[in-house]
């Protein structure tokens, strides 16, 4: 479950399969991911063409175009919570090794040394307890090196890649 707070208005978001939960009304939508930070997100018989613009993840604070308007939200979700818990919420620590969250095997590598990558861009995929997870980027950087290799079975908090 999300919160997305707008100027003074408040959303409790929940998905839900192919239905989205909005203040506890399930809405039936559709949403397409483009490149670039774009959705197309119909609901309603509505449609947005969606942009974000800016994504800051341990402030939960993110800067949309909507239908070319620019607004400006902050989502609380687990994620905002838990850098909350950790005192990370500041956003201003850059981090210079990613470690793997849970032990598992790793499937996939997105990405590769010396490429520019955006914060919430996935890297790695991990499979852990028969179940993949994307582990994405924390924030924009460059990466210098990658310290796993496909196939590679890894322990929890093992150092995955380095940023510059």
């Amino acid at each position: 479950m999300a919160k997305i707070s707008i100027e003074n208005s408040s959303f409790n978001i929940e998905k839900k399969e192919h239905f989205l939960s909005l203040n506890g009304k399930e809405i039936s939508h559709d949403l397409l991911k483009n490149p670039n930070r774009k959705y197309h997100l119909i609901v309603d018989n509505l449609s947005y063409q969606i942009q974000v613009l800016q994504k800051e993840t341990s402030s939960g604070k993110l800067i949309l175009r909507i239908n070319n308007r620019v607004i400006t939200t902050n989502l609380d979700n687990k994620l905002t919570e838990l850098l909350k818990k950790m005192g990370m919420e500041s956003g201003k620590k850059k981090l210079k090794d990613l470690k793997a969250p849970m032990p598992g095997l790793v499937l996939d590598i997105l990405t590769k040394e010396g490429e520019q990558v955006i914060e919430g861009q996935e890297l790695i995929v991990l499979e852990a307890m028969k179940m993949e997870n994307a582990i994405k980027s924390p924030q924009d950087g460059v990466i210098r090196s990658i310290n796993v290799q496909q196939k590679d079975k890894i322990d929890k908090n093992h150092t995955l890649l380095s940023f510059e």
